[in-house]
């Protein structure tokens, strides 16, 4: 863990955001993959069957996981403060700006840039559209009582500059018949059509660099996750252990 501190990038840059989230190789791969249609259709089922959403009309599904050795009430009480002062998100390329405050309605900005005044060019400056437009279809606070996985979940749809899908964060409890060891597992998903269009002529070309991008980008994240999750929970362990025994 302090190897992995020592090689980031802590200065609030656009720099830095690019050191730290796309050429920084991440220490825990997470990507999930699909190489055939038939194990996209398999993921597709188990997702229509976690949160009610069928991605079988998109054309870009892209999921990644990570074990998180903390309990899933904390990953996502965590997940709950995400904003533009959030570490592990890039926040200097793509500005988080949760709408009056709170969840339910999410913009993404490229370089934060939401507006840019000209003097007396024009008197209500330029405003720029969001990058994502994110809008909550769900969002899980609490367990249903019907599962058995304590899962917990924030889904969104997702339009903007490009993609027009969803995009969730999801926890669960790890499962130790798929040889999960940490005590949660979160995963990012993101399905969506490049513009609205499923067969989009462009997506051959463009997707493949997409991908590579997105990856290493939401890899780094997830990464950033757990290191910092990890550490706020067990800082707060230790400074009650603390406060017990000096009482």
């Amino acid at each position: 863990m302090e190897q992995q501190k020592q090689n980031q990038c802590e200065d609030n840059s656009i720099l830095c955001d690019i050191k730290n989230f796309f050429l920084n190789t991440p220490k825990i791969k997470t990507l999930i993959e699909h190489k055939s249609p038939e194990e996209k259709e398999g993921i597709s089922q188990q997702i229509l069957q976690r949160i009610g959403v069928s991605v079988n009309e998109f054309s870009v599904l892209n999921i990644h996981k990570i074990g998180i050795d903390i309990p899933v009430k904390y990953v996502f009480e965590e997940l709950l403060q995400w904003d533009g002062n959030s570490n592990y998100w890039p926040n200097q390329i793509a500005r988080v700006r949760r709408f009056n405050g709170g969840l339910e309605k999410i913009l993404i900005y490229v370089l934060g840039l939401e507006k840019v005044n000209l003097g007396g060019l024009l008197s209500n400056g330029i405003k720029f559209k969001p990058l994502f437009n994110m809008s909550a279809i769900k969002i899980q606070y609490a367990t249903p009582t019907t599962d058995t996985d304590n899962a917990r979940y924030l889904l969104y749809k997702c339009s903007g500059g490009y993609p027009i899908g969803i995009f969730a964060l999801y926890v669960r409890s790890s499962i130790s018949k798929q040889s999960e060891t940490e005590k949660t597992q979160l995963f990012s998903l993101v399905a969506f059509n490049f513009y609205g269009k499923k067969n989009w002529f462009y997506s051959s070309l463009i997707n493949p660099v997409w991908e590579k991008i997105h990856n290493r980008a939401t890899a780094n994240i997830l990464n950033r996750m757990k290191v910092e999750f990890e550490s706020k929970f067990n800082n707060e362990i230790f400074k009650q252990s603390f406060s017990l025994r000096s009482d």
